[in-house]
């Protein structure tokens, strides 16, 4: 669904939009849409903001990717909301460094005369997602001896600790 500023112009747009599985990306951060993405919310271009745009909604969706301990399928039930702010692209100083003030650092841009609710969600999604994603709190892992699932099942392999390089520090005396 496009949210054209154009139309913004004349009125606030709302949106309730599903999008089946596979209708937006994730393959390539490693995730698998295995629930309708399902969002409602509403788009409206600010007043006297020089075309800023305001997004808000909420989104419920659920995925599932490979957990980064045993490498079993980890489930992520989301249901979040998000208020954004966004700006033309032609609002970008070309300066080679320009000073952001911590505001500014959460705003996006937006070409073309406006966004693709798809973008918006994707990025949604990847960013209440945690950064080590696991199936579970306590999840075991893999053993790096033999490679086995230690939440299946339980193996005799020992990890030795000691590291022969820090042997001389170990003599020293403080």
């Amino acid at each position: 669904m496009f949210l054209s500023v154009r139309e913004m112009e004349l009125r606030k747009i709302r949106f309730d939009e599903s999008f089946e599985p596979a209708q937006i990306e994730f393959a390539s951060e490693n995730l698998a849409q295995v629930s309708p993405l399902h969002a409602v919310g509403s788009a409206e271009l600010l007043k006297n903001t020089g075309g800023q745009v305001r997004i808000q909604g909420r989104y419920t969706v659920e995925v599932t990717s490979v957990c980064d301990r045993c490498l079993a399928t980890a489930r992520f039930p989301l249901d979040a909301g998000f208020d954004l702010f966004y700006k033309p692209g032609s609002a970008i100083p070309r300066a080679e460094e320009v000073e952001i003030d911590e505001g500014e650092a959460q705003i996006g841009f937006y070409e073309n005369g406006g966004l693709e609710l798809e973008d918006v969600l994707r990025e949604q999604v990847l960013l209440a997602l945690p950064m080590q994603r696991v199936c579970s709190e306590d999840c075991k892992g893999i053993c790096p001896v033999c490679g086995k699932n230690r939440n299946e099942a339980e193996c005799d392999c020992r990890i030795e600790s000691h590291d022969h390089r820090l042997e001389a520090l170990r003599k020293l005396e403080i």
